[in-house]
């Protein structure tokens, strides 16, 4: 039987999670809503959280000079933290908006940390989901320095079409690094 908590479906997608770890676990879960256009986290706010999307799209974003750019988009079953909160305490320096009415599982750092210290397997899933994190921020890395803008939005579509479905335009093309036009003129081809 397939559980029907999104976060330890999730986290059972990286290893076994005894029995024990899965109950406490669960004790540790809280839950938010959030509607569309609300923020989940601020930039300059501390939110030593660790999400999962329940339902919703989220997109999340830097400010320079008044321009916000668009650097991760999640959905349901997507994890997502500020990393500077999550392991530092630190003031968030993106911002995480809803786009659509969203609901998030989420367990504090200081939870996790301790789920950490508790249970061997925990931690190593824990572990695992950093690695996948890693692999990912390579992935994008490696993606704009060396594919076009056409490439991109091909990588998108083919990883993501839940995001081309979704997502306004603008997001999109700033998620790509592109303008507005060129995501137009990339698109009819």
């Amino acid at each position: 039987m397939q559980d029907s908590n999104i976060f330890i479906r999730l986290l059972k997608g990286y290893g076994y999670l005894s029995d024990e770890a899965e109950e406490e676990l669960k004790t540790k879960i809280q839950y938010i809503t959030k509607k569309k256009g609300s923020r989940i986290i601020k930039e300059g706010q501390i939110v030593p959280s660790f999400f999962v999307a329940e339902r919703g799209l989220i997109r999340s974003f830097y400010k320079k000079d008044e321009q916000e750019i668009t650097i991760w988009f999640g959905y349901e079953g997507v994890p997502f933290a500020s990393i500077a909160s999550f392991f530092d305490n630190k003031p968030a320096r993106e911002t995480v908006q809803c786009l659509e009415e969203c609901s998030f599982q989420y367990i504090t750092g200081k939870d996790m940390n301790e789920l950490y210290q508790k249970y061997n397997e925990v931690n190593t899933i824990g572990r695992k989901l950093v690695e996948e994190y890693c692999k990912m921020l390579d992935e994008r890395n490696f993606a704009f320095q060396t594919q076009s803008a056409e490439d991109r939005y091909k990588t998108l579509i083919k990883n993501e079409p839940e995001v081309i479905k979704r997502a306004p335009l603008g997001y999109i093309a700033s998620y790509l690094g592109i303008s507005q036009e060129t995501l137009s003129r990339v698109r009819k081809r």
